[in-house]
């Protein structure tokens, strides 16, 4: 009986990592190369990119291990041209960093299915070391920096393979000589970083679009709340002398919101403003407190300085690369958004008075309020002001007042609900002053404003951040998200603008002692602070100092840095030049270095070279001819057939050489015992 033979499917089977042929395993290698290359490009690739990207190197990794033959052209040409139409679709375009970058991915994982010879090879290397680079351009983390590192020293591995096709060398023999090529030129990268001229704007390219927004230059109610879930890091900030004021008295100022349109408030003036249209009518006393402080990206035009910074020339924050200005409502902006990690220096001064001193007409901006919104809180207000006991109260009474009415009955709580659900939100104030009497801080400063408005009390919105945490990281305070605080201000005759905190009139350990709410934790959190409570807080403390590191000695070096530098070197005052000499001087000795280095690797003999000429001179003594183009394996043989059995040790010492130099496991040094016996071999073979 016979069977009808049937073509069963290609699979590639698994023979085993020891058992691959040489290609096979340099290719997997370098698939799993690039695939940890590209990993970290997944987020910002258009959805279809990661998974054609996957199928590609699978393919090819099972094309690798069959032995099977690659696609032809037209193939890769109809995934090629797929691959442009979906970039097309997905950018509209194929120019610009986006849509480069996913082409060059694309390009990247097709070429892998054309590696038939080292020149195809070659140029999976330049564009693995290109793709590298631009993994910098979305973040310039330290833990993308580490991952980019492994990714560097893997290429020059791959490279190191590439040039080694004798034998079948182990990948820790080509990773050791990877790691040697990349710790020789770290030195020469080292001095090009410390001295290569920072060329603002193209130095700052690079930005970490993982960054949070932080705050924005509008609020509704609950905006803040879903702000200060998010535990990562706005700023750092290190006090001159090291004195830290009480908490009660960081107040980091940010976006002044006015315009109320029942829903949103927002800026008075446009966010894009050049400049202020009137001054703030600021005045300091004392001598202030100087700061340093490293912003995080925000993607907003402001600075979030300490109330209040003067825009003196002595005290006005200094920013490299950068301009910044005031505006009336003292809040520092930016002549563009904060798109990169910013180092700058401020002086703030607590006790301060800004604003009109006087009612004037521009102050009528500040009491509107729109027409059929949250009418009970408005019948309030205007019940409050014609109780007997008011009805010839100050201002300063009636804000007194209402923050009294605060203190009866309200809860401070990071998850109040939602108000405003129905008639579009109209009587949202309504529900929280009345029903709930739940709420964070928007909630309590925008139903004061507008209860401060009703009274006809100039009065609006600042949003910024408030307090720090209480322990130092090398040296800085750390002031983070869950700090997003939102108060109010009133303008008080005589006095002009007043900050009024509603939420410390509730909850006064929020602003006393910088004790924000927490979310719950999650699962894996809350089960590591069951078992240590300390456990979370010191890898996070870990993982912030080595990040406040690497932002302050790698990502914030700047060009004031480098001339501080030269002056340690003795240069009085530095400029472009000195930094130009300097660094073609360093480079030029490096140079001189590196070429004599070479004259002497060249003229030095290779130690096998040295042993292939002194078995070269005791093969002679036997009457063996060795020619420098005899491999040791033709001489074992020539010696067989020359001498016989006698000789058979010499041979048996020739062949065991030849395995010890070329085999699977080459060595890379000679046992020293191998010459002492080739030696009495020969001997032996010389006197039978």
């Amino acid at each position: 009986m016979t069977h009808a033979l049937k073509k069963t499917p290609w699979r590639p089977r698994w023979p085993g990592w020891s058992h691959l042929p040489r290609d096979a395993r340099d290719v997997l290698f370098l698939l799993a190369v690039i695939g940890w290359t590209l990993v970290p490009h997944f987020s910002h690739l258009p959805w279809w990119c990661p998974p054609l990207t996957v199928v590609v190197i699978l393919w090819r990794a099972g094309l690798a291990v069959a032995s099977a033959a690659l696609p032809g052209r037209w193939s890769l040409m109809a995934v090629l041209v797929l691959a442009m139409g979906l970039t097309l679709w997905s950018h509209r375009t194929l120019l610009g960093k986006d849509a480069g970058i996913t082409m060059l991915v694309v390009l990247m994982v097709l070429k892998t299915l054309e590696l038939r010879a080292r020149r195809d090879a070659m140029v999976v290397f330049f564009l693995g070391f290109f793709i590298v680079l631009t993994n910098f351009l979305y973040s310039q983390s330290l833990a993308v920096a580490a991952t980019m590192l492994v990714s560097v020293w893997g290429l020059l591995t791959a490279l190191v393979l590439a040039h080694m096709p004798v034998g079948r060398p182990p990948l820790v023999r080509a990773g050791a000589v990877a790691a040697q090529a990349a710790l020789l030129g770290a030195p020469i990268m080292v001095v090009l970083f410390m001295l290569f001229p920072r060329m603002a704007p193209l130095w700052s390219v690079p930005q970490d679009t993982l960054a949070k927004t932080g705050l924005s230059g509008s609020l509704r109610m609950g905006g803040i709340a879903e702000l200060v879930t998010d535990e990562s890091i706005a700023f750092r900030v290190r006090f001159d002398g090291g004195v830290r004021p009480a908490p009660g008295a960081l107040y980091w100022r940010g976006p002044v919101l006015t315009r109320f349109d029942g829903i949103e408030w927002s800026r008075l003036e446009p966010a894009d403003a050049g400049a202020p249209r009137r001054g703030a009518a600021l005045s300091v006393r004392g001598t202030g407190l100087g700061y340093e402080m490293t912003l995080e990206p925000n993607r907003l035009p402001l600075l979030p300085l300490l109330e209040a910074s003067p825009d003196s020339a002595a005290d006005a924050p200094r920013i490299e690369g950068q301009r910044a200005f005031m505006r009336s409502d003292l809040q520092w902006a930016t002549e563009r958004p904060v798109t990169e990690r910013l180092r700058l220096a401020a002086r703030a001064y607590f006790d301060h008075r800004h604003g009109p001193q006087s009612d004037e007409l521009s102050l009528r901006d500040y009491t509107e309020l729109p027409p059929g919104y949250n009418p009970r809180t408005l019948a309030w207000a205007e019940a409050l002001r014609t109780e007997p006991r008011h009805a010839h109260a100050t201002p300063e009474q009636l804000v007194d007042a209402v923050l009294l009415y605060i203190r009866r009955g309200f809860t401070y709580t990071l998850t109040p609900g939602t108000y405003g659900d129905t008639a579009e939100g109209r009587f949202a104030i309504d529900e929280f002053w009345f029903d709930r009497k739940q709420g964070f801080c928007e909630h309590f400063s925008t139903a004061f404003v507008v209860v401060m408005r009703a009274l006809d009390i100039p009065a609006r919105i600042v949003t910024g951040y408030q307090g720090a945490d209480l322990d130092l990281q090398d040296g800085y305070h750390i002031v983070r998200n869950s700090h997003a605080h939102a108060w109010s201000e009133v303008w008080l005759d005589g006095r002009g603008w007043v900050r009024v905190d509603p939420t410390a009139a509730v909850a006064p350990e929020r602003v006393v002692a910088s004790r924000a709410l927490r979310p719950q934790p999650g699962i894996v959190a809350g089960a590591i602070a069951a078992v240590n409570p300390a456990l979370m807080a010191q890898w996070r403390a870990l993982a912030e100092r080595l990040n406040n590191h690497w932002n302050q000695w790698v990502l914030n070096y700047s060009r004031s840095q480098q001339f501080d530098l030269l002056k340690k070197f003795g240069v009085r005052s530095p400029t472009w030049e000195d930094l130009a000499y300097l660094l073609i001087g360093l480079l030029s000795s490096a140079s001189l270095l590196g070429a004599a280095w070479a004259w002497w690797d060249r003229h030095r003999r290779d130690p096998w070279q040295r042993l292939r000429s002194r078995i070269a001179e005791r093969l002679a003594t036997l009457g063996i001819e060795a020619s420098p183009h005899d491999g040791l394996r033709t001489l074992a043989l020539r010696v067989r057939g020359q001498l016989g059995a006698p000789a058979e040790a010499v041979a048996g010492q020739l062949e065991a050489l030849d395995t010890l130099r070329y085999g699977r496991h080459a060595a890379t040094r000679l046992d020293p015992a191998w010459w002492p016996s080739f030696v009495a071999a020969t001997a032996t073979a010389r006197s039978r």
